[in-house]
């Protein structure tokens, strides 16, 4: 191979997909860390160190490739947005719904019970006067679903999500609408929550 391909094209592209593949693992393994999933962090955590010694020794090798360095930051930078879309893409875990609102919310309700979606409704008072709490824990998958009858049945109510590291028993949609093969093939592998 022309030395000028090698050192200027080659191998900062080896370098920029290498880099993009071990920040993508480390962002995965994050994630799932603050999922629970004990028993595949440690692969990931391998795999990510195993790339990153690589290209990090190619870059050793080459101090005075300008181009080398260039990849390097670029494949961080894309790992990171990859990184991002694969765990959004997939939505792992659970997450938490509060819902306050001064509005009548039986219609909402009943819409989340025809959803399958289960709710623990409080009565409480906010600055405006009497309000209702409502809580309830569902899929990633099914945040926007529930957003979406929030939105057609209490549109001005206030809701905050949070994420949930386990749960144990509840009410929730079938495997069917929670939909995500991926999710059911990744839970049974490393299962995090009971009663489900």
């Amino acid at each position: 191979m022309d030395p000028f391909i090698h050192n200027w094209i080659f191998l900062p592209f080896l370098i920029f997909v290498a880099r993009m593949c071990d920040v993508t693992l480390g962002t995965m393994r994050h994630v799932l860390i603050a999922r629970g999933m004990k028993k595949v962090v440690p692969f990931l955590g391998f795999f990510e160190v195993l790339i990153w010694l690589i290209a990090i020794g190619q870059i050793m090798k080459n101090l005075e490739n300008v181009m080398c360095y260039i990849a390097w930051a670029s494949g961080f930078a894309m790992g990171n947005y990859i990184g991002m879309m694969i765990e959004e893409k997939i939505a792992l875990g659970l997450q938490v719904v509060r819902v306050i609102t001064n509005q009548s919310c039986d219609e909402f309700l009943n819409q989340l019970n025809k959803a399958n979606m289960g709710a623990t409704v409080m009565n409480g008072t906010g600055a405006k006067g009497p309000v209702k709490i409502i809580f309830t824990v569902l899929e990633r998958k099914n945040i926007p679903s529930f957003v979406q009858i929030l939105s057609l049945f209490n549109p001005d109510a206030f809701y905050s999500i949070e994420d949930v590291r386990a749960a144990n028993k509840g009410v929730f949609q079938s495997k069917m609408n929670v939909g995500s093969k991926n999710y059911n093939i990744i839970r049974r592998m490393f299962p995090t929550t009971k009663g489900k």
